[in-house]
């Protein structure tokens, strides 16, 4: 199996210059669905066929609306921190909207998960919106979700999965699912309602292996995924057909590998066993696979699918049109490397790619279209956490994002509000 290359041109400026101890677990697989709060089912709702569950019954998604950056604007990180421990611009706040064992509204039975990991928003036809946040625990991993108003005001609190393993990161999906993915050795995906109106199903189509993110291609209906291993693969998922609501039907397809050439092209190659069904891991099935070190967090964002590998610090951009792979980011070689310990990751509506860093100093540092380092915001005091589930809501102003182990007291999710976007 082949290494990426070491030196691949960027297609922007190329710059210049989980949970400590846990073990890999071994899952078996199997179709499990929750309820909104959290009960384990075997059953799905949805649409079947011989191969078993095909489609869900989705809504249809809300459209987000139109933005534009102001990213490149933001001032630079105040001198010390707010009450919370957080460093923001000038004309920025943050606040603590879950904490871990805690509940987050009064009166509820439902707590904030441990170790909150990958998260995604999910705009509403009330003009509020979701937050989704990964469990990154074993054996009682899963899913949390809080629900926001049209004021940005706290209205619910929930699970929409329970019970899985290691919930790293995930992804969201075009039409409104939550893909949640199991970093463990035999990790599986599950295809999540952020409302807790559906019961979560696993999607074994898309590979059984340490999984740690999704991105999912609206046009050419492709689902990119990341392994979190240092001799892990860059995947692609190609459905066997599309569902009724315009989209990919995750229930079965073709699970392929990138090998990558030294100019950049990449070839897919089909997995002959992408179930881990005969003893041979995915990631060593196909000889010619290019190795990545620590896949991380990934995201589609206008035919670009940037992600992450923290082995080597880099982050990368696949052209799905071309089919070339480019280094947009090396903290090995970059003359003022202020982002490191890559990790989560997630884009702005004008291709500002967001980094939140496992470790090092605990900031989000966007890479700007110029190839600008900025930092937006910085957690203090938290030496052995990481950030991680970096996501706008709707209108771009208000990023959400972890510490997953906060201060040595447990995971907390935070709000910084400001001028990130304006309406288009």
């Amino acid at each position: 199996m082949a290494n990426p290359p070491s030196s691949i041109p960027s297609r922007r400026i190329l710059l210049q210059g989980g949970l400590a101890g846990l073990a890999a677990l071994m899952c078996k697989p199997l179709l499990v669905g929750c309820d909104s709060t959290g009960t384990q089912s075997t059953s799905s709702t949805g649409s079947t066929s011989s191969g078993g569950v095909t489609e869900l019954p989705w809504k249809p998604p809300v459209a987000r609306p139109k933005l534009v950056s102001r990213i490149a604007e933001i001032g630079p990180l105040s001198d010390t921190p707010d009450e919370n421990g957080v460093r923001v611009p000038a004309g920025f706040t943050a606040r603590v909207v879950a904490r871990t064992n805690e509940a987050p509204m009064a009166g509820s039975d439902f707590k904030w998960h441990i170790a909150p990991d990958g998260g995604a928003t999910y705009p509403l036809e009330d003009g509020g919106w979701i937050y989704v946040s990964n469990s990154e625990v074993p054996l009682a991993g899963g899913v949390g979700a809080l629900r926001f108003d049209a004021s940005g005001a706290l209205v619910s609190a929930y699970s929409i999965l329970a019970n899985s393993s290691v919930n790293c990161a995930g992804g969201p999906t075009p039409w409104g699912a939550w893909l949640s993915c199991e970093e463990v050795a035999r990790g599986r995906v599950f295809e999540c309602d952020p409302r807790g109106e559906i019961q979560a199903v696993e999607r074994p189509a898309l590979g059984i292996f340490k999984h740690e993110a999704a991105a999912v291609d609206p046009k050419l209906h492709h689902v990119y995924l990341t392994e979190d291993e240092d001799d892990g693969c860059f995947y692609r998922f190609t459905p066997d057909r599309i569902a009724s609501y315009g989209y990919a039907d995750l229930s079965s397809g073709k699970l392929e590998v990138a090998a990558v050439d030294a100019n950049g092209a990449v070839t897919w190659h089909e997995l002959p066993d992408p179930i881990y069904e005969k003893g041979i891991a995915t990631r060593k099935q196909v000889a010619a696979a290019t190795l990545f070190d620590g896949g991380e967090g990934i995201w589609y964002h206008e035919g670009i699918v940037y992600f992450s590998t923290k082995g080597d610090g880099r982050v990368w951009a696949y052209d799905v049109n071309a089919s070339t792979l480019s280094v947009l980011y090396d903290a090995k070689t970059a003359a003022n490397p202020i982002l490191k310990g890559v990790d989560n990751l997630t884009v702005s509506c004008c291709g500002d790619v967001l980094v939140a860093e496992d470790g090092d100093d605990m900031q989000i540092v966007a890479i700007l279209p110029n190839g600008e380092l900025k930092p937006i915001m910085q957690i203090m005091g938290h030496d052995k956490s990481e950030v991680t589930g970096p996501a706008f809501d709707p209108s771009g102003t208000r990023l959400y994002f972890s510490s997953q182990r906060g201060n040595a007291s447990g995971g907390i999710t935070y709000e910084v509000t400001g001028p990130f976007h304006a309406p288009g």
